[in-house]
């Protein structure tokens, strides 16, 4: 697919599916793209849907599937919405850092893909008094489901949630306690970890749509 020149490419790139219940569009939304008029339009669209596959399939889909609905508060960004986002101090990263992140059409140093959601699930904030904190969901997501990073926000306790071709494995927090929880190499990596996630429900796979 080329790059989107008019609002009708728009259309049909927003009406790529990803998975069984994601299409592209639900991941173009930016405050920063829209408060400052610049398009969110990838570079390399192809790129950019395959790596959004790959996060929908392998990670949101499961997550809503077992959690219900998900709210998705960002995904992809192209270079130019990061990097103003990253030079006005808009919590961006820099390009390079956010490749294979939220910018999911722009490999990383090592060519590699990737792709990364912000998202909300409303079954864990509504339970967030009862069920012993953040951690609880990132265990239970690390037990069960190939992401590459996690990071959590303490804002409804939203968190990014990476794909990427190699997996670093790592998870980190700016909700009490800050820092890191886990990454490769820490004793904590390896086991299960159901004490920390009692009473979750049990991971729910949804067959992969035929594309």
């Amino acid at each position: 697919m080329k790059k989107p020149g008019s609002m009708k490419g728009l259309e049909d790139l927003g009406r790529v599916r990803l998975s069984r219940n994601f299409f592209f569009r639900d991941f173009l939304h930016s405050e920063i793209a829209d408060f400052y008029r610049i398009p969110n339009i990838p570079d390399d669209p192809d790129l950019a849907i395959e790596a959004g596959r790959r996060l929908c399939e392998e990670l949101l889909e499961p997550l809503e599937a077992t959690f219900g609905r998900l709210v998705i508060r960002s995904g992809y960004r192209n270079r130019a919405v990061n990097g103003f986002g990253n030079a006005n101090g808009l919590n961006c990263s820099t390009n390079a850092a956010s490749a294979a992140d939220h910018i999911w059409d722009m490999r990383d140093a090592d060519g590699c893909i990737g792709a990364t959601a912000c998202i909300v699930i409303p079954w864990v904030w509504d339970r967030r008094g009862e069920i012993g904190g953040w951690q609880s969901i990132a265990w239970w997501i690390h037990d069960h489901l190939p992401y590459a990073s996690l990071c959590f926000f303490p804002k409804l306790w939203a968190f990014n949630i990476q794909w990427h071709e190699r997996p670093a494995r790592r998870i980190s927090s700016f909700i009490q306690p800050r820092g890191l929880l886990t990454k490769a190499g820490m004793a904590n990596q390896a086991g299960r970890h159901e004490d920390a996630y009692a009473g979750f429900p049990d991971l729910r796979n949804v067959p992969k749509l035929t594309l």
